[in-house]
């Protein structure tokens, strides 16, 4: 599948189930911008995460300054992650504290600095109201990060179906053992 396609159909895989509102904070932008961050450059993921964050906005006719901040934000996390993710090996385990990470650093940023510098609210209270958003977000990121990353990942989908498949050949083997005694 050719980049542009890849992209397209991510950024709107991302704004459908955003739409959703399956849980609150529902969001999959961080279980595309990893996987893709270590295969792709890093300015085509900075541009995925920017260009998704400001289509759901106009999707929702929501456009405003959130909007510029919270692109750019995620652009630049994208950015960061696609350079730091090209030397790493592929794992579940890298995936999962790299977006822990993100998702602390995107929310700290548009949550409490942020509120604190454009609408004036005071960096403690907005820091305090942030801890149930981002606790529901990294949920969000967590589970779609834990989809998407061995699918999209092909390294990491190999290294889970072989050890899916040495966890399964063991059981049966013990089962088989078991009933043999």
């Amino acid at each position: 599948m050719n980049s542009f396609l890849k992209y397209s159909f991510s950024l709107m895989a991302c704004n459908f189930y955003r739409l959703l509102k399956l849980f609150p904070n529902n969001d999959p932008i961080m279980g595309f911008i990893l996987p893709y961050g270590k295969q792709d450059k890093a300015w085509k993921v900075g541009l995925f995460a920017f260009s998704t964050m400001v289509a759901f906005d106009f999707i929702t006719n929501k456009i405003g300054i959130w909007t510029w901040i919270t692109a750019v934000v995620y652009g630049l996390i994208a950015i960061g992650f696609s350079k730091y993710l090209k030397n790493k090996k592929s794992s579940l385990r890298t995936y999962t504290f790299t977006a822990i990470f993100g998702i602390l650093l995107f929310d700290l940023v548009t949550g409490p600095i942020m509120s604190s510098v454009v609408f004036k609210i005071s960096f403690q209270l907005a820091f305090m109201g942030q801890i149930p958003f981002t606790l529901m977000h990294i949920s969000s990121g967590l589970t779609y990060t834990w989809i998407l990353a061995p699918i999209l990942d092909p390294v990491l989908g190999k290294q889970l179906a072989e050890q899916i498949y040495s966890a399964r050949m063991h059981v049966q083997s013990n089962v088989f053992n078991f009933f043999i005694k």
